[in-house]
C-alpha cells in the first residue's frame, strides 16, 4: 500500500479522538543545535495554546488494526473498515517532512492494539524516541498511552512526549464492562495515577528529567451509553481532582455503518457536547461543583448555557450589586467572564461601577442586565420570572434543537 493511501486511512481513523490539543506545550527553539520542529511558529491552525501560539498537529493512528472489540469504536476488531499500518520509519518521515514543509508543528499519535499492549506501546515510544534523539525534533508530541502496557513503557513515553492521554471513554464501570469488555476502568485509573506520580516527582526535583510537561488528558464519549450529563460531569470532576488532568474532552457518539445493536443508532445532539464543554470550563475555572450545575442529575439544558441555567435556578443571589459583591459571585453573573470580573474588581477600587462600564468591557449585556445592580442601574428584584427570562435569553428555538439529531445523522 502506498504511503499516501495509508495516510488517508489512518488520518481519517484518528478523527474520532477528540483529546487532541496542545495547551501547556513548552516553548522551544529550533535554531542551531536545539533541532527542528519548534512549536512557536504559525502553520495550518488546529489549536492555540494559552499564551496564543498556534500549534498544528499531524493527527494519525499508527494502525487501525485492533485486537479489542469496543462496540463504540470504528476501528473495533469486528468493524468492516479498510485497514492500514504505518512502520515506525514512515511515521518519523511523515512528521519530519510535514514539519519542514511548514504543514505542522507537532504530532498526535495513537494506535489500535496489535499483538499486545506492550508491543504497541513500544512502537509508539520508539517513534517518539527517534524523533527526539535521532532527528532532534523539538515540536509538540502527544502520545496516546495504552493502560495495559508495562509501566516502564509509559514512563519512557513521558520522557519523550509533551502530553500523554489515557482515554476512559465511558463514565461508568458498567458501561465500560458492557461496551468495551477488554478494557478495565481500574487499569485505566492505575495508569492515570502512575502518570500523575511521575509528574509530581519531576516537579518536586528541579534536576529530574522532564516528564510529560503538558500533563495528561482523557476523553469521554457522549451518547454511546445511557449515562446522563450528571454522571459525566461527576466522573470528570473526580478525574480532575484525583489525577490532576489538564483536560477532559467530550466526543459526541457517531454511529458508523454496521454499528452493533449495543450502541444507539442515532447520535446525540451536537449541542449536548457543546454544553458539556461549557460546564467543564465552569468546573475548571469558575469554581463550580458538578452537583451545583446538575443537583438532581439528568442532562444539561440545550437551549441555555450552564452558567445561565445556574443563575436562573438561584435567583436569590440576583440582581447582584457589582460594587459590593464578592469576586467569585461577580464571575458567576451570566455574560461576565473571568477577565471582565477581574477588571470590574480592579475598577471599583478607584470608583463605582456604572452600567456603561460593562458595555465598554463588551460583556454580554442581554444576559447581564437582569442579574446586576450598578451605581446607576437598579432592576427590580424578581421583576421577571425565571421562565420568562429563559425564553428571552435562550440561544436557539426549541424547534431548531429538535432537528439536530436528524441533521447530524444525515
Amino acid at each position: 500500500m502506498k504511503l499516501s493511501d495509508k495516510l488517508e486511512i489512518l488520518a481519517d481513523a484518528a478523527k474520532y479522538d477528540a483529546s487532541c490539543a496542545s495547551s501547556a506545550a513548552p516553548k522551544r527553539d529550533s535554531v542551531g543545535k536545539d533541532g527542528i520542529g519548534a512549536s512557536t511558529g504559525m502553520g495550518i491552525c488546529h489549536s492555540y495554546t494559552p499564551d496564543g501560539r498556534c500549534v498544528s498537529l499531524l493527527k494519525i493512528l499508527l494502525t487501525n488494526y485492533c485486537l479489542y472489540d469496543c462496540q463504540y469504536c470504528v476501528n473495533r476488531r469486528s468493524s468492516n473498515v479498510p485497514r492500514a499500518r504505518f512502520t515506525v520509519a514512515e511515521v518519523v518521515k511523515l512528521t519530519t517532512d510535514f514539519y519542514l514543509r511548514n504543514y505542522i508543528d507537532g504530532l498526535f499519535l495513537s494506535s489500535g492494539i496489535i499483538q499486545s499492549a506492550d508491543y504497541t506501546m513500544e512502537l509508539l515510544v520508539q517513534i517518539a524516541r527517534e524523533l527526539r534523539e535521532v532527528h532532534q525534533f523539538r515540536g509538540y508530541i502527544h502520545l496516546k498511552t495504552i493502560p495495559d502496557a508495562d509501566p516502564a513503557l509509559i514512563d519512557a513515553a513521558g520522557r519523550y512526549a509533551d502530553r500523554l492521554s489515557v482515554n476512559i471513554e465511558l463514565p461508568s464501570h458498567d458501561s465500560v464492562a458492557r461496551l468495551a469488555p477488554e478494557k478495565s476502568v481500574h487499569t485505566i485509573k492505575l495508569a492515570m495515577g502512575a502518570i500523575r506520580r511521575r509528574r509530581d516527582e519531576a516537579h518536586a526535583e528541579p534536576r529530574a528529567p522532564r516528564f510529560a510537561p503538558a500533563g495528561q488528558s482523557t476523553q469521554m464519549i457522549v451518547g454511546a451509553d445511557a449515562s446522563d450529563d450528571g454522571q459525566i460531569l461527576s466522573t470528570a470532576a473526580t478525574l480532575y481532582g484525583s489525577y490532576q488532568l489538564k483536560r477532559v474532552y467530550y466526543s459526541a457518539f457517531s454511529p458508523i455503518p454496521d454499528s452493533p445493536a449495543s450502541v444507539p443508532s442515532a447520535p446525540p445532539p451536537m449541542q449536548r457536547e457543546h454544553r458539556l464543554y461549557q460546564a467543564d470550563f465552569l468546573l475548571r475555572s469558575y469554581g463550580f461543583q458538578a452537583d451545583e450545575l446538575l443537583p438532581a442529575g439528568g442532562n444539561l439544558a440545550l437551549d441555555i448555557d450552564p452558567k445561565l441555567a445556574w443563575a436562573l435556578a438561584h435567583r436569590e443571589h440576583f440582581p447582584l450589586d457589582l460594587n459590593r459583591a464578592e469576586p467569585h459571585l461577580i464571575a458567576r453573573v451570566p455574560g461576565i467572564g473571568l477577565r471582565n470580573a477581574q477588571r470590574l474588581i480592579d475598577l471599583r477600587r478607584h470608583r463605582q461601577i456604572r452600567y456603561a462600564d460593562l458595555s465598554r468591557l463588551r460583556c454580554g449585556m442581554k444576559k447581564v442586565a437582569p442579574f446586576i445592580i450598578t451605581a446607576d442601574y437598579f432592576p427590580a428584584r424578581d421583576s421577571t420570572s425565571s421562565s420568562q427570562l429563559r425564553r428571552a435569553l435562550a440561544d436557539v428555538a426549541p424547534q431548531q434543537m429538535a432537528l439536530w439529531p436528524e441533521l447530524k445523522a444525515a
